[in-house]
């Protein structure tokens, strides 16, 4: 483990810093004097940024019923949390700009997740849905990070994932000497993002709990970790759906007490969100 850690600390010099605009609103939206103009002045600074929040803003999936036009209306609306998510989006939207088809997929697959997860949030009530939509948003952002730091390795394990039927994670352990969860975890702690945030990516496929008695953690991660098998079986960021998926069985479900007609009417819920706020996050 110590070697491990090693490795990733002389690889954190190429990890991506979380862009100036988004660690000053994280830092203002802890302050209970902020006004949503002050929040929108930063926003703005980057037009960039504002063009994707606006988008997002007015997706179905946030619900609002008419149509936001301005920064600060958008941010009245939706809250400083929401714009907290919204700006982190945008941020890994940023840092990691899509080209090719692996790129897009991991996208997709990245956003997607984020989308179950706050479906099954909402549903089970013990998180909140807007921190697990970051979870499942975050959770496979060390994938993003090793494709970017290495793109002829991290397509080697590609190969391996789909031409030799073993997991992700046992395929990137014969190219690298890290995870993408626990390398995904340490950019998360460089970004100063909540604790729960953090061991939901690093764990998620693991379930090695720091803390097994924080309900709120254990919970976090299992709701990540079933966001990314509902991807996956729906074939989201996927080459093809994996339908024979057995989601009742799976250690996430076990651990959120969930059966199959839930899961069912979950995954279905999840899918139908998918198809209509996709073309927003794209």
């Amino acid at each position: 483990m110590k070697n491990e850690q090693d490795k990733i600390i002389m690889f954190a010099g190429d990890l991506p810093a979380m862009p100036m605009v988004a660690t000053k609103v994280m830092q203002l939206v802890e302050d209970e004097r902020v006004t949503a103009d002050e929040l929108a002045r930063v926003v703005s600074s980057d037009p960039a940024m504002t063009a994707r929040i606006m988008k997002i803003s007015n997706s179905a999936f946030y619900g609002c019923q008419r149509q936001i036009q301005t920064l600060p209306g958008a941010i009245m609306l939706l809250g400083f949390n929401t714009l907290k998510s919204l700006v982190i989006i945008a941020s890994v939207k940023e840092v990691f700009k899509t080209f090719g088809l692996t790129e897009n997929m991991l996208w997709e697959h990245s956003y997607g997740a984020g989308l179950a997860a706050r479906v099954i949030a909402q549903e089970i009530r013990a998180v909140n849905p807007e921190e697990a939509f970051l979870a499942g948003l975050l959770q496979d952002i060390g994938k993003i990070i090793l494709h970017h730091h290495d793109r002829q390795k991290f397509q080697l394990i590609i190969e391996q994932y789909y031409n030799e039927g073993i997991s992700f994670e046992e395929a990137e352990k014969t190219v690298f000497p890290y995870t993408h969860s626990t390398l995904g975890g340490y950019v998360l702690k460089k970004w100063n993002l909540p604790e729960a945030l953090v061991i939901a990516v690093t764990e998620h496929h693991s379930f090695d709990f720091p803390d097994p008695d924080n309900s709120y953690h254990c919970n976090m991660t299992a709701i990540a970790s079933l966001s990314d098998l509902f991807c996956t079986k729906l074939g989201i960021g996927e080459r093809n759906p994996r339908k024979d998926l057995n989601l009742a069985g799976s250690t996430p479900a076990r651990l959120l007490g969930l059966g199959c007609d839930l899961l069912e009417q979950l995954l279905d819920t999840f899918a139908e969100h998918y198809e209509q706020n996709k073309s927003y996050f794209n």
